[in-house]
């Protein structure tokens, strides 16, 4: 059968808005996707639901679609979004309300099944992590455009898959091929030179035989590559056998190698088998190969049957949160904040919030030739369930410290009156107890079955690894960050660092080098959490989890980088002792 284009327009819900026209007119495709949901924005849709019933999907596909819905309808190719948020229903509604105003005959289904709030009925939103076979419903069924709500990133991709190859639920590695292409595309630009540890050296050419040019500007891509200050969107070209290639349309700006490739697969994943709905891929069975510029073909995957049980997203409202932050100059940093913290305090004692963290980042230099890099920043974060007692309590007591506190008292903003914290949780249901359904174009519902054939996940043992690195071999203290790229996100409470190098020489050291405990050396705030390596040989690539760091999600603004986006970046930044032979 024929090739399958799958483009990306979107990775969150506020990406470049001009995505989809440039997806549209830059070049051929057959399906174009839209990923506009995470936790995060979960609790937004379930705070805008709160206001007004009827919302609850992301208005911004709607605008999208105002421009580009002809743009679609003219070129022949679909559009699949799970734009639908907590309202797939609503959303598919003012899509036909759109394509009749503008007199554009399209067939609009939707994916729904997913709302479990009946089941959870204290939570703001609670949402089953769906499959693709209800998008392939919709497409066999003639969609011009499905509108899903809470379907896994991948089911973007697996169910148009599904539906032009005919494959089935036992089409395991297919589908878990699928899944794969679908997790490269899901975030956008991550696939092409967007947020890549090597952004500054152009393109990877160890798989070419050449050197990576470590002088490239920002605007140069190295081999094949475009403008990184504007990267273009991915596409991969799906086959019959679930593999692919990832690309992008020509002449857009990034580039796409095996090591963009490499990290946006590391990204926000943890064990060798990747669970979905509808499949379990084993990342471990991942092969990469340049295949020209800007082309990299993902093939050799191995899929699962998935595990009994759908993930269920759950989030709260889990109170209010404010800030204060204290500006502290010169010397004396540590007696100053000593001294704020105990007058805080006693504005505290009679109603004390129902947490209270204090934070202080030496950003301050010694002797140094401005006043900002002279300071260091205190942090009070509070939180309690009841506004008031982070709002203005907090506020009189920061502002009535003005003339009365350490030498030099500022802060860099008034607090304000406190703002709703979110929290997110997650649980697992049976797959036969989700009522997983297609709405066709024509009102017909179609009820999709649960994966008939499951597998309880089970850990992959750790394979072999390659011979170490001489010990005898002269070493330099060095940034890791010379020899290896990292990626690193969030899942609920828990990040992910995933740390890949780009030689088989690196390889060899980094397998031995960096541990568990070494990890813990090098990201002191791991201490007294719980951190689990994974080890995937195929890609030279390490895959941490760190449990809890993140306390209960990103909505709950737990720490300084609440979704661990830079928590990679750090650990390539720490020094240690790296062959010289490698640098």
């Amino acid at each position: 059968m024929t090739t399958l284009r799958i483009g990306n327009a979107s990775g969150f819900y506020g990406d470049r808005f001009d995505a989809l026209r440039e997806m549209l007119t830059g070049g051929e495709l057959d399906v174009l996707t839209g990923d506009y949901l995470a936790e995060l924005t979960m609790l937004i849709l379930g705070r805008d639901r709160l206001k007004d019933p009827a919302a609850g999907y992301a208005r911004t596909f709607l605008r999208q679609l105002e421009e580009c819905l002809g743009l679609a309808h003219e070129r022949g190719v679909r559009v699949v979004t799970n734009a639908g948020g907590l309202n797939p229903a609503g959303l598919a509604d003012a899509v036909r309300r759109l394509a009749d105003r503008l007199g554009i005959p399209v067939r609009v289904a939707h994916v729904e099944g997913d709302d479990l709030r009946a089941r959870y009925p204290d939570r703001l939103a609670a949402h089953a992590y769906l499959g693709g076979f209800g998008v392939a419903a919709c497409l066999r069924e003639g969609a011009d455009i499905v509108v899903t709500g809470r379907v896994t990133d991948a089911a973007l991709v697996t169910g148009p898959a599904a539906a032009h190859f005919g494959w089935t639920a036992d089409d395991h590695d297919q589908l878990a091929g699928a899944v794969v292409a679908g997790h490269i595309l899901e975030c956008g630009t991550q696939a092409t030179g967007g947020n890549y540890a090597f952004f500054h050296r152009g393109t990877d050419n160890a798989d070419h035989g050449a050197r990576a040019d470590h002088g490239a500007r920002p605007e140069q891509g190295g081999l094949g590559g475009g403008d990184i200050r504007r990267p273009g969107f991915p596409l991969a070209e799906l086959h019959a056998d679930g593999s692919c290639v990832i690309t992008k349309h020509p002449g857009t700006g990034g580039f796409v190698d095996v090591g963009t490739v490499t990290a946006q697969l590391l990204y926000e994943t943890g064990p060798a088998r990747y669970a979905g709905p509808d499949v379990t891929a084993r990342l471990d069975t991942v092969r990469l190969t340049q295949d020209g510029p800007d082309r990299v073909r993902v093939e050799g995957v191995t899929g699962e049957a998935p595990p009994p049980t759908l993930k269920v997203g759950l989030n709260t409202l889990g109170g209010f949160r404010n800030e204060v932050v204290f500006v502290l100059t010169g010397l004396d940093i540590e007696a100053k904040a000593a001294l704020v913290r105990e007058q805080m305090a006693d504005a505290f004692a009679k109603a004390p919030p129902a947490e209270i963290r204090w934070d202080l980042v030496r950003t301050d230099r010694p002797d140094a030739d401005t006043e900002e890099t002279a300071s260091a920043l205190l942090r009070l974060v509070v939180r309690d369930p009841d506004q008031t007692a982070v709002g203005r309590a907090l506020s009189a007591a920061a502002v009535e410290l003005a003339l009365a506190s350490y030498p030099g008292f500022h802060v860099l903003a008034p607090p304000g009156k406190g703002a709703p914290y979110g929290v997110f949780e997650a649980d697992h249901v049976p797959q036969d107890t989700v009522g997983h359904l297609a709405v066709l174009p024509d009102g017909r519902r179609i009820p999709v079955p649960a994966a008939h054939d499951t597998l309880v996940l089970d850990d992959v043992p750790e394979p072999p690894l390659p011979e170490p690195w001489p010990a005898t071999a002269p070493t330099r203290r060095a940034p890791l960050g010379l020899v290896a790229g990292a990626r690193s996100g969030d899942k609920g409470g828990n990040a992910n660092v995933g740390v890949w190098v780009r030689t088989d020489d690196a390889w060899r050291w980094l397998a031995h080098t960096l541990t568990v405990e070494r990890l813990r050396e090098l990201l002191p705030e791991t201490a007294g959490l719980a951190v689990v390596r994974h080890v995937l040989p195929n890609l030279r690539a390490l895959n941490f989890v760190v449990e809890g760091i993140l306390g209960a999600g990103v909505a709950a603004q737990h720490r300084f980088d609440p979704q661990a986006k830079a928590l990679g970046e750090w650990l390539r930044s720490r020094h240690l002792d790296i062959p010289e032979a490698l640098l």
